[in-house]
């Protein structure tokens, strides 16, 4: 199966991610794991807020078939979506997590924010090449997804960069 190509944008801020190296310096460390939503839910189900954990076989329902469309983007979502690719031992990830589960709430019933663990869902990782994270992929209801990667040097510099993310990738008209 070829993998989708995907654009990656360089955010404006100074960015912080965990590469692989690091995950192997901290997979055995005693860190608190983020705090996320033990069931996938289905996005019809998040009008209330909060994030949604993808397993693959939620994303192949509610986001794409890459298995029927390896070579064309779908989208089957109804609204627009980001994803947020993380691992427990991350520590850029753990800042990100209670910013994302902010924004899910301030943004409910307007965009989905999902969340996967690219230590559980490997295939999923791999399908979007995921080397770094925090890794961000941002949805529109129509067209292609944007891929960024990294938090901003403060949890206020993240949070204006997902809320400007949003608004500009996500809410704007084409």
């Amino acid at each position: 199966m070829k993998k989708l190509v995907f654009i990656l944008a360089i955010a404006v801020f100074t960015l912080q991610s965990c590469n692989s190296s690091q995950a192997k310096e901290n997979s055995n460390t005693n860190e608190t794991t983020i705090e996320t939503p033990t069931e996938p839910v289905s996005e019809n189900d998040n009008v209330k807020g909060g994030s949604v954990k993808l397993t693959k076989e939620v994303f192949l329902k509610e986001v794409w078939d890459y298995n029927a469309s390896p070579q064309e983007w779908k989208f089957k979502g109804d609204k627009p979506a980001m994803i947020d690719f993380y691992a427990d031992w991350c520590g850029p990830c753990k800042t990100a997590a209670p910013i994302l589960e902010e924004i899910s709430n301030e943004y409910a019933g307007k965009i989905i924010v999902y969340k996967i663990d690219t230590q559980v869902e490997r295939e999923l990782a791999g399908v979007f090449g995921i080397s770094g994270i925090p890794a961000f992929l941002y949805i529109p209801k129509d067209g292609k997804p944007v891929m960024m990667s990294g938090i901003g040097r403060s949890k206020e510099a993240t949070k204006n960069m997902f809320i400007e993310n949003i608004d500009k990738y996500l809410l704007t008209s084409n």
